[in-house]
Order: C-alpha cells, then structure tokens, then sequence
C-alpha cells in the first residue's frame, strides 16, 4: 500500500479555445509522440483533453477556419515528464496563444 501511495503519472491538462468568432473544423493538437483533436470547435467554446507526454518535441495546432483555409502553427517543445496545465487561445487574426504551466519531474 505505501508503494501506491508513491506512484504518480505525469499528465497535461489542454484546453483548446476558439476565440475567432467562427466554427473551426478539424482542430488537432500534435505534440511528442501521438496528437489529439476535435471534429468541430464552436465560436468561444473549449475542447479539454488530458494526454501524458513521451518524448521530447515541439506542439503544433492545425485547423481549417470558417473559410475552408488550413493553419499550422508551431508551439513550445515540451519534455517527457511534464505535468501541469496547457491553454491553447487561437485568435481571430490566425495567431496562437499558447499559456503553459507546467514543471518537468
């Protein structure tokens, strides 16, 4: 029982948010070793997904906008073992906020 007590898995916390005023499509996340996403995004809505990172690598965000144009924006590198939590803002003029707090065990 005190050998349970002392595992803990690293986990990121995402929200992805569409703040352009119009319903993104084909929203996906990449990050080191795998990528999660959502079919749509409404105006102001989030999409939550918890994910565990192995590897070391860079994020990326890709999306089709209301115009059927695609976007690719690169992101910070993050390290297997980080935790904490990670918002991802896309902004009406195409560009991406992107807060973290995270700390790497």
């Amino acid at each position: 029982m005190i050998a349970l007590a002392g595992c803990h898995s690293a986990y990121i916390e995402a929200v992805v948010s569409n703040h352009t005023g119009q319903p993104l499509s084909v929203v996906e996340v990449d990050y080191p070793s795998a990528s999660f996403g959502a079919d749509t995004i409404a105006p102001g809505q989030d999409f939550k997904y918890r994910f565990k990172i192995q590897g070391s690598g860079n994020l990326k965000v890709l999306w089709t906008d209301a115009g059927q144009h695609d976007h690719s924006v690169n992101g910070p590198e993050l390290h297997e073992g980080a935790e904490g939590a990670l918002h991802i803002v896309i902004r009406p003029d195409g560009k991406v906020d992107w807060q973290e707090k995270l700390k790497t065990r």
